[in-house]
């Protein structure tokens, strides 16, 4: 007698399931959108029965703001790296902003916070990772200002200056047709260095360089 594919399944312990539903169920809200996310398209896409995947969320809902909150979380540890100069750190972020190395994760948070006006239950989540966000970039900034690469009286302010670009520049990533004037595309690196009283020119030659690395 040949074995069916389901009765071949290896059981997986609960915490490995667990992870396993949220990884595929963030890897849909980056690349297709948060309102992609179903209990039937995840359960599709890891060859289970839709039952299976209620068993861990029985609601939707509660689906799709875990999956927004583990995609943005794995990306933050991609825009703020441990090592290097505070300069170098803070060209690492504009370069991945700049050169679209966070275009899903930019797609991804303009689509949450459209979502926000009808799941209400997304709004604290959404509002926690920007404090997330806000606190990594601040922290960023006073290494900066204590090595001497930046010039600033008030940290959070300037995280608050260079987070309104990014999200400014992120407003046009739905755009039909390219929009490629270096005025905007260069934007996120002239706010910032205008934010952390870095001279002119410096902050873009660090992106410049890691660019070509």
């Amino acid at each position: 007698m040949v074995s069916s594919p389901t009765s071949q399944r290896v059981r997986k312990l609960p915490d490995e399931r667990r992870a396993e539903i949220l990884a595929e169920a963030a890897s849909i809200a980056l690349n297709e959108g948060l309102e992609r996310i179903t209990l039937r398209a995840v359960a599709d896409r890891l060859g289970v029965r839709p039952g299976l995947i209620s068993h861990y969320y029985p609601a939707a809902e509660d689906l799709v703001i875990a999956a927004f909150v583990r995609a943005v979380s794995e990306e933050r540890e991609e825009l703020f790296p441990d090592v290097g100069t505070p300069l170098e750190r803070m060209a690492h972020l504009v370069l991945r902003i700049e050169g679209q190395g966070a275009f899903e994760l930019t797609r991804l948070w303009l689509n949450a916070r459209h979502l926000c006006r009808f799941t209400p239950a997304l709004v604290e989540a959404l509002l926690a990772q920007e404090h997330l966000d806000r606190t990594r970039l601040t922290a960023l900034i006073e290494d900066g200002v204590r090595s001497g690469d930046f010039v600033v009286e008030d940290p959070f302010a300037a995280c608050i200056r260079i987070w309104v670009a990014i999200d400014g520049v992120g407003s046009y990533v739905n755009n039909a047709e390219a929009f490629d004037y270096e005025a905007f595309t260069r934007f996120v690196t002239d706010v910032a260095e205008w934010s952390l009283g870095v001279p002119a020119g410096q902050l873009r030659a660090a992106v410049d360089r890691l660019h070509s690395a």
